[in-house]
């Protein structure tokens, strides 16, 4: 089960539970991935809330890599989750929310989920 304090998220891909986590290494390999130079910039690139597929390919490996898994991005090209692309995106905004978002129990509702205005896609 994912622990919000240590920024891990729990998502199904290929019908199997997972947990996701973007370390500093993590980033920082999705920094030498997308060009960017710090962490600052990679928060700005996703400010604008434009994910492509290949994002979320990246994101996502890079969150499980975070949380111990040997998973490439080419084998989170051909899994599968539930919604499809939208599911995807999900994935991604909720990862970049434990990520970089409010602390968790600041300004989340009753369900559990964050409700603080952040940078990222999903999030308000």
């Amino acid at each position: 089960m994912a622990n919000r304090h240590r920024g891990e998220i729990d998502a199904d891909l290929d019908g199997k539970p997972y947990t996701l986590c973007l370390t500093l290494g993590a980033l920082a390999g999705l920094e030498t991935a997308f060009g960017d130079e710090d962490m600052l910039a990679l928060a700005t690139r996703f400010e604008a809330g434009r994910i492509s597929a290949r994002d979320c390919q990246r994101i996502i490996g890079a969150g499980l890599r975070g949380a111990g898994f040997d998973v490439s991005d080419q084998a989170v090209a051909a899994m599968r989750v539930e919604g499809g692309a939208a599911g995807y995106v999900d994935i991604v905004a909720r990862l970049l929310q434990a990520t970089f978002g409010a602390k968790p129990g600041e300004g989340e509702q009753a369900s559990g989920e964050g409700d603080s205005t952040g940078p990222f896609p999903g999030t308000r």
